[in-house]
C-alpha cells in the first residue's frame, strides 16, 4: 500500500511541476479597488489549493482524534465490565447461617374455639 501511496504523491508532483512550467504567466488579482496584487499563475493555484484543502485536513484531524479518544474510553470500559468477579469458595456455606432461636414451649397454649 505504500508504494501506491508514493507513486501517486510522485504523479500530482510531476503535474504540479508540469502545470508550473507551461502556465509560468504573471497574473494580475484585484483584492480590492486599490489593491492589486500581482504574482505567477502557479502560485495562485497553490495557495488557492492550499486554503481550500487546510480547513478540511484539520476537520479530518480533529474528527479522528475524538474519535480515537472515544474508542479508548470504550475499551477502558469494556475492560473494567470484563474484569473477574470473585467467585465464592467450595467450602464457603451456600445458604445463609442458621441463628440460634430460643427453644419451642412444651405445652403451647392454642386459641379457643369461636361459638358458632
Amino acid at each position: 500500500m505504500q508504494i501506491v501511496r508514493t507513486i501517486v504523491w510522485v504523479l500530482l508532483l510531476f503535474s504540479l511541476l508540469a502545470f508550473s512550467f507551461f502556465n509560468w504567466k504573471p497574473v494580475e488579482v484585484q483584492i480590492w479597488s486599490n489593491l492589486v496584487l500581482e504574482t505567477k499563475l502557479p502560485a495562485l493555484v497553490i495557495i488557492s489549493f492550499l486554503l481550500g484543502l487546510l480547513p478540511m485536513w484539520l476537520l479530518h484531524r480533529a474528527s479522528k482524534w475524538r474519535a480515537t479518544r472515544r474508542i479508548n474510553a470504550l475499551e477502558a470500559a469494556t475492560q473494567k465490565m470484563s474484569a473477574p468477579t470473585p467467585t465464592p469458595s467450595p467450602e464457603a456455606p451456600t445458604s445463609p447461617p442458621q441463628r440460634d432461636l430460643p427453644p419451642e414451649p412444651d405445652n403451647p397454649v392454642t386459641p379457643e374455639p369461636k361459638p358458632s
